[in-house]
């Protein structure tokens, strides 16, 4: 087999999947975001919502069966916690969209590389193993009776459910991906560091198709109230679809979310070949973490990091940009040191270049908001649009950007740089460009 030098092998993106509160597949997606409809809402996906007024990014109508094409796949399908079910119904759209059917691709060609949070057990999984563990008259839990007792009432295959490298097995099989197959778990840095990865792995000649994408929901019972204690929520007073305002002076918080995006990335010349459809092409991307004393991010740092790597590995300026999609997680410190991170790198023009956030239509779906924002992008260039970001009314002083907002952008340059960034300072960034 011979191994390509990295810059003989170009990156296209020719298929997309989306599983997200705004829309299932591209087209309702993309009637969401031309129109402005938001996906936030209040939610009864979980009984007792510890998250201000109930709202969320929610997936709504979603059956995990109807992206099962085989016995086995329905089968696996139960073997699947939310996350994961999510994460591989994208990846089905996404292979789909791309048109690679079974046997399209030689199988050791065909790569994975996808994010994921880590993923935890719903009290009821746990409920009745513990229950059986607990002592009748003492009413404590004990510990000798676990392995005997309590363990023999859990799902014998509990744990697979719950693993984060999961989403990258399911696919791997299900597609029949004998290549490359890796997974990354780092919050909403997730997305851009596999597509990232992807990127190296397809110009080292190692793959000519990758899986890649993310998946999370922080729409959970015991990660909800993860957030409620970490996170400042939005706790707006108005309708749900005007909570998460990113960049607006008014704004109040994020909103958790749940979904996943996936995108299929494969060499110029294979996609050539066989005659895809192309969306864009990756450039570049870059990575960076910066902490300060406490074990708290860096935002600012992290992200004008990120920003500088990704732009000198796609070879570009700051004025060839022409928009940046922003991690905007609508939260009041997030946001201006998210702004501050963009002048410190583009100067005079980041008051010019247009910025769009998407959490605004979508909440932050945690692993899964980069590429399902990153796919935002991509399609609405594919109609020669910058989406807008919704609910941007008041302009922050302290975030001083150039906001798309009231309707999509018109736009002849096409190339944008995306940015996400976790509550750790763990960022990541892409440059890429719609076809």
């Amino acid at each position: 087999m011979a191994v390509h030098h990295v810059a003989e092998r170009q990156v296209v993106i020719t298929g997309i999947g989306v599983v997200s509160p705004i829309g299932i597949g591209v087209d309702d997606f993309w009637s969401h975001l031309k129109n402005g409809i938001s996906g936030i809402r209040a939610i009864d996906l979980l009984p007792h919502s510890p998250v201000p007024r109930g709202i969320a990014g929610a997936v709504v109508d979603f059956d995990p069966s109807r992206f099962t094409k085989t016995r086995e796949q329905k089968k696996a399908i139960r073997v699947m916690c939310r996350e994961i079910q999510l994460g591989f119904a994208a990846a089905t759209l996404a292979l789909e969209d791309a048109r690679i059917g079974e046997g399209g691709v030689a199988p050791e060609r065909l790569g994975v590389e996808f994010g994921a949070n880590l993923m935890l057990s719903p009290p009821d999984d746990l409920g009745e193993a513990c229950s059986a563990a607990v002592d009748e008259e003492t009413h404590e839990f004990r510990y000798d009776r676990w392995g005997d007792v309590g363990m023999p009432k859990m799902f014998p295959l509990w744990l697979l459910k719950y693993l984060p490298n999961m989403p990258a097995c399911h696919i791997g099989i299900a597609a029949d991906a004998r290549g490359p197959n890796n997974s990354i778990t780092l919050d909403e840095a997730s997305a851009n560091l596999v597509i990232g990865e992807a990127l190296r792995v397809i110009a080292r000649g190692h793959a000519d198709v990758m899986i890649t994408g993310s998946t999370g929901a922080r729409l959970h019972e015991v990660k909800s109230i993860h957030a409620r204690l970490w996170d400042q929520l939005a706790n707006f007073d108005g309708p749900p679809a005007a909570a998460c305002r990113p960049f607006d002076r008014n704004r109040t918080g994020q909103v958790i979310a749940e979904g996943s995006g996936v995108m299929i990335l494969e060499d110029a010349s294979h996609a050539e070949n066989r005659g895809a459809r192309i969306y864009g092409r990756i450039l570049g991307a870059g990575s960076t973490c910066v902490s300060i004393p406490g074990g708290r991010g860096d935002t600012r740092k992290a992200l004008a990091l990120a920003m500088k790597c990704a732009l000198a590995d796609a070879g570009l300026a700051p004025h060839e940009i022409g928009h940046i999609n922003a991690h905007g997680l609508a939260s009041t410190a997030s946001d201006i040191a998210e702004a501050q991170a963009i002048h410190d790198v583009f100067g005079d023009y980041a008051s010019k270049v247009p910025v769009t956030a998407l959490k605004s239509f979508m909440g932050n779906a945690a692993a899964g908001c980069g590429s399902l924002e990153l796919a935002a992008s991509l399609i609405s260039l594919h109609h020669g649009v910058i989406p807008q970001t919704l609910n941007y009314e008041t302009p922050d002083p302290e975030c001083p950007l150039n906001v798309v907002a009231g309707r999509p952008l018109e736009t002849n340059n096409l190339t944008f740089l995306k940015l996400n960034v976790t509550r750790m300072g763990q960022a990541s960034a892409i440059v890429a460009s719609g076809a």
